[in-house]
């Protein structure tokens, strides 16, 4: 089986094991492998890799059938009286770090790692059906084949200019297809390109043989899929080389994820094909592969799941695997943590299938299968277990004897109602007089806790809003620690709804929801359905984290708009003094006025000079005047100086 996951993120790697469909392995987010039966739909293994929070696995393959030849398990198999069958038992997964780790289900641990060969992470892996060779492709362009009998790298050689996404090896295990955003098949014997072909817009992920037939009559089909593309293609590997586009196309809803096909070894026999996509839904296609179709052709049926709710939500499909019977499909459907396995008749007479399940009680009853192993322990009928946190538990009180043995009579006689213990209750932090009596010495350390859990099963907004409203850290981590685990989860869906409310509000329940991530994050993580729970909850974090950086943006600027705002009107408030401080008076006569206006004083003795002098210096003025007009006029014409000297010269 090919691994179907590419280099996108939110693609989980889940595959069925090749020939008896008899387990299925898959990834889920906390980077666990898991191995799960399908027959008894309980977990066969599991397995954390050393490495799974920084490298994550990305792809999953299952290597062919073989009869384990370890020693250990020779006598198991002479013991047997039924002849010896070849099982699935080798399984190889991609990491991000650019390693591979070759698992044994078998032994039930790490068989290999496989390092050394790649610089940036592993997008897929395929097995060679025959030798024990392993290919692997790269972010960083390269393939690599392995010998697992040794260990290492055999061989390397650069693919492609992209990161190389999908592999696939033909059945005869001759050829290899390898694909980024074009498709190349190599000849595997000289690592040479046999053909290239124009792929898709977007990084393929998925490749897959349709046909056994050899490349030399024209009858050998492959298909490739890639991201945010809904069609399937199929390319004939043509004798000619003439086969740069592809002969068919199969129509999807969305991006395929997960591809199962049942090879035909002949003209007369179809393919058969099972298509997940990522929107949750299966596609079945059968058509026999004879040459070019135009028409992209759509499924002949299509399968969905629903729950059993008023209001039905779709289940997702995780994976499908086409039986022997032309009629059965083994699903896979539901969470990557705790998937649910069955085999079902899909009538292909109809277009559209929908299959309705209680996906809650399929999971109760694989989880009680899992789960019988465990040993209870006895306990004796009159022994008392006390457990802290649980409603009913008294903690010890500090304090005379006699007063905690009449405190004892009083609540045997009388049990205090919750009003009464809510109003016992002080939450002001002002400390108490010295007269007053001591009202809250009747209080246990644990009563919040035995609050809290009443009001959470009651839905009583007025015990809520009373153990709420504390603003003390110790007090809020003791009672979240004295919580019994079925309370969390209403808890943190009650801290959910309270922080969509009143900011005042929810800065409160900020301390709340820090105390429970700190205590209880170990059994919040054991959680199958947490990623439905907590999806509110992130979305809520994740906006106004989103909306903090604006909103800082406009505090600085509300800032600096009070200040200019503040400085402004300490400015406007002061009376300005419009009365000149200074005033200057320059001292002038009527005679010094009159004696300003160009002409001779009177009191000169030569003011018959004055007076020519004023005459010639006005005559000057005027002939230069005469010389400007006469200028202005010649340019005017046309004239310009040049003519004039030359008029001059003649």
């Amino acid at each position: 089986m090919a691994a179907d996951g590419g280099s996108s993120a939110l693609q989980l790697p889940c595959v069925f094991s090749p020939k008896s469909r008899q387990y299925l392995a898959l990834c889920a987010q906390d980077g666990r492998l898991r191995v799960w039966n399908t027959d008894s739909k309980t977990l066969h293994q599991e397995y954390v890799p050393s490495a799974h929070l920084s490298a994550t696995c990305t792809c999953i393959a299952w290597g062919p059938c073989r009869t384990v030849k370890e020693g250990p398990q020779r006598k198991k198999r002479k013991s047997e009286a039924v002849p010896v069958e070849e099982k699935a038992d080798l399984l190889a997964m991609g990491t991000a770090a650019g390693t591979v780790l070759i698992y044994s289900t078998v032994k039930g641990a790490l068989h290999c790692t496989l390092d050394g060969g790649h610089s940036a992470g592993v997008n897929c892996v395929q097995w060679h059906p025959e030798d024990s060779l392993l290919y692997s492709g790269s972010d960083d362009t390269y393939i690599v084949e392995w010998d697992l009998q040794t260990g290492k790298t055999r061989s390397k050689w650069k693919a492609d200019r992209a990161a190389v996404t999908s592999l696939c090896v033909s059945p005869d295990g001759k050829l290899l297809l390898s694909a980024g955003h074009i498709i190349k098949m190599w000849d595997l014997d000289t690592k040479e390109v046999y053909r290239k072909f124009t792929g898709h817009s977007t990084a393929v992920t998925t490749l897959r043989f349709a046909t056994s037939r050899p490349p030399d009559s024209n009858g050998l089909y492959f298909l490739s899929g890639a991201a945010h593309d809904r069609l399937l293609g199929v390319w004939q590997v043509r004798e000619d080389g003439k086969d740069k586009n592809s002969v068919v196309s199969f129509t999807l809803t969305d991006e395929p994820q997960h591809v199962d096909l049942v090879t035909s070894n002949s003209k007369d026999e179809a393919v058969r094909l099972a298509v997940v996509c990522k929107d949750g839904q299966l596609h079945l296609f059968e058509h026999f592969l004879n040459g070019p179709c135009k028409k992209p052709l759509s499924p002949s049926c299509s399968v969905q799941m629903s729950d059993t709710k008023e209001s039905p939500m779709p289940i997702p499909l995780l994976a499908a695997a086409l039986v022997a019977d032309t009629r059965t499909v083994l699903l896979a459907y539901g969470n990557h943590l705790q998937p649910v396995m069955e085999k079902v008749e899909v009538n292909t007479a109809e277009r559209h299938v929908c299959f309705t399940r209680d996906v809650q009680t399929s999971l109760s009853l694989s989880m009680d299968t899992t789960v019988s192993k465990v040993k209870t322990p006895v306990v004796n009928d009159k022994s008392k277990v006390l457990i802290p946190g649980l409603p009913g538990h008294q903690a010890p009180v500090k304090g005379a004897l006699k007063g905690s043995e009449k405190r004892k009579k009083d609540t045997d006689t009388k049990e205090m109602s919750i009003a009464e213990r809510l109003g016992e209750i002080d939450l002001s932090t002002a400390p108490a007089e010295k007269g007053a009596p001591k009202v809250t010495a009747s209080l246990q350390t644990d009563n919040f806790a035995v609050l809290l859990v009443q009001g959470l099963e009651s839905n009583d907004a007025n015990i809520l809003n009373k153990v709420f409203q504390t603003r003390k850290d110790m007090v809020i981590k003791k009672t979240v620690a004295r919580l019994p685990l079925p309370a969390v989860l209403p808890l943190v869906e009650e801290l959910t709804n309270r922080l969509q409310g009143h900011p005042f509000m929810a800065v409160l329940m900020v301390r709340w929801l820090k105390a429970v991530l700190m205590h209880h994050t170990s059994y919040l993580a054991s959680l199958p359905d947490l990623v439905n729970q907590l999806g509110v909850l992130y979305h809520l974090i994740e906006s106004r984290v989103r909306m903090f950086h604006k909103l800082t943006k406009l505090h600085g600027k509300l800032n600096l708009l009070i200040t200019q705002v503040a400085t402004s009107d300490s400015n406007t408030g002061t009376d300005v003094d419009h009365t000149a401080k200074l005033v200057y008076e320059e001292e002038s006569s009527d005679e010094d006025e009159a004696s300003g206006d160009g002409l001779p004083d009177e009191d000169s003795d030569h003011w018959e000079e004055d007076e020519e002098a004023m005459e010639e210096t006005a005559g000057d003025q005027e002939e230069v005047d005469k010389d400007r007009d006469s200028r202005t006029e010649s340019k005017a014409n046309g004239e310009d100086d040049d003519m004039e000297n030359e008029s001059e010269e003649e």
